[in-house]
């Protein structure tokens, strides 16, 4: 069974289905999904509502105050490892080769996964505002818009999709949540209890 077929979140006629507590995830989640999704925001929110650290790990692969460069592999596997290793967090990004290890920790899991134009027209948007303290944003950054970014959402997310699922799948007793639209996410943060809004 494809892992987005094991928590659906909507019932008949397109109406979503109650979501499980918060606390039914556990106090390590593992939040996956395009870039400009929504994912940094839900970390952060979630984390504070826990009481646990946020990881964002974009922040983790790239070296602040520059336009993104990355950091030498070893030292972002070292960070994503260390952090893991801990007994509560709340952590947003894919890099799918560290993610069998964070799903291997992880009591919960939330994917989500809009339609792609929506997520690079909030990534547009974002990027016509200027500089903004932002969930997730690189300290310092001297370069937000970037092509490569919009290449890969487009490109390369796609391909990855049935890695992810199958890594989910692989592991069916992690509590599961499947979010296709910004719709189901703000009902997810209303469920929960947690002011916050999507566009």
């Amino acid at each position: 069974m494809a892992a987005e077929d094991r928590v659906d979140n909507r019932k008949e006629h397109g109406k979503i289905a109650e979501y499980p507590p918060l606390a039914a995830l556990g106090r390590r989640i593992c939040i996956i999904g395009p870039s400009n999704s929504g994912k940094s925001t839900l970390a952060h929110m979630l984390a504070q509502k826990l009481d646990v650290p946020v990881v964002h790990l974009d922040a983790l692969r790239h070296i602040p105050n520059t336009a993104w460069k990355t950091r030498p592999l070893e030292e972002f596997v070292a960070a994503h490892d260390a952090a893991i290793a801990g007994e509560g967090w709340v952590m947003d990004g894919n890099y799918s080769s560290g993610l069998p290890q964070r799903l291997e920790r992880a009591t919960g899991v939330i994917w989500i996964d809009p339609p792609l134009w929506g997520c690079i027209g909030r990534y547009l948007k974002r990027c016509l505002k200027g500089k903004e303290n932002r969930y997730g944003g690189l300290e310092g950054a001297t370069r937000e818009f970037s092509f490569e970014l919009i290449h890969y959402s487009v490109t390369q997310y796609p391909k990855k999709k049935p890695k992810y699922a199958a890594m989910i799948a692989a592991r069916p007793a992690l509590p599961f949540i499947y979010l296709t639209s910004m719709k189901h996410l703000n009902a997810l943060y209303t469920a929960w209890d947690i002011p916050c809004f999507i566009k």
